[in-house]
């Protein structure tokens, strides 16, 4: 594994159309394996719009299988040309009428690692979740990749404590969080959950959202993309909260050993007390 990973987000626009879309994804892609990244995390639902905006039927005709599906296939065959770890963050049915929010994991060899399915799905105004997807049904997977063991956690997801926890049980050493958040609603929120996440569980995390208005609804998705480190400090400066964005950072794999040695939470952590945390 490596000794420092370079990293990258993107956070785009809907362009109007599913290819458009993805190209734009795929250049932004590109130039981030020129600039030397070795793993790569779109945007929650990253080939489509945020439709969850409206409870719509149409729109489950967005939903593709993972990973036989054409837009894990097509990059599959980036992760191959790049030779970065990808994450790509789907709608996915696994059978008619059975429908996840999904990020498919690939490997730098474009081999395909596995997949996470949201499993804490919102259902609140601009955020219809609930008429779209079925919880995550997969657990807490730490994909094993050329750049070592890594998490994902998908934006509604980043509330709730316990699989930020699980993910670092399972060895995660960065964990992404791809996200479509809105300005109104959560913007506060955003430079708290991740780094706090990062600390208590002691690992990087990788926070990407969605940017701009879509003509679906009234969100405005503020981009503001970032890494944090293990000490809940940003890596560099977050992206913008408007415009089309890559962000690329080193995230140095030294300073998890330092943060373990000097809090030990995992050492300390007392899961014979907390019987309480799994009841209904």
């Amino acid at each position: 594994m490596a000794d420092v990973v370079r990293a990258a987000l993107v956070q785009t626009h809907w362009t109007g159309d599913r290819d458009s879309m993805v190209g734009a994804s795929v250049d932004l892609a590109r130039r981030a394996a020129g600039a030397g990244a070795q793993v790569l995390c779109f945007q929650e639902l990253f080939n489509g719009p945020y439709f969850c905006q409206v409870q719509d039927p149409a729109h489950y005709r967005l939903a593709e299988r993972v990973p036989e599906g054409p837009t894990i296939e097509a990059m599959r065959g980036l992760a191959r040309e790049t030779q970065m770890v990808l994450i790509v963050p789907v709608y996915e049915e696994e059978q008619p009428g059975v429908l996840y929010n999904t990020a498919a994991v690939l490997d730098a060899d474009g081999r395909y690692c596995g997949k996470y399915r949201k499993h804490h799905i919102p259902q609140v105004h601009g955020f219809w979740e609930k008429f779209y997807f079925r919880p995550g049904n997969l657990g807490f997977p730490v994909f094993p990749t050329a750049v070592g063991p890594i998490g994902v956690y998908l934006c509604y997801d980043r509330h709730f404590p316990e699989g930020w926890r699980a993910l670092g049980l399972g060895g995660a050493r960065i964990v992404f969080n791809p996200s479509a958040t809105s300005r109104g609603l959560s913007a506060h929120l955003w430079r708290l959950e991740q780094p706090a996440a990062a600390v208590a569980n002691q690992y990087f995390v990788g926070a990407i959202n969605r940017v701009g208005r879509e003509p679906l609804g009234d969100n405005d998705f503020y981009g503001g993309s970032y890494f944090v480190d293990p000490s809940g400090q940003l890596v560099g400066e977050a992206a913008s909260d408007r415009d089309d964005a890559l962000v690329v950072r080193e995230l140095d794999m030294a300073i998890l050993e330092e943060a373990r040695r000097v809090w030990a939470f995992y050492r300390d952590r007392r899961p014979d007390a907390y019987p309480a945390l799994v009841e209904p």
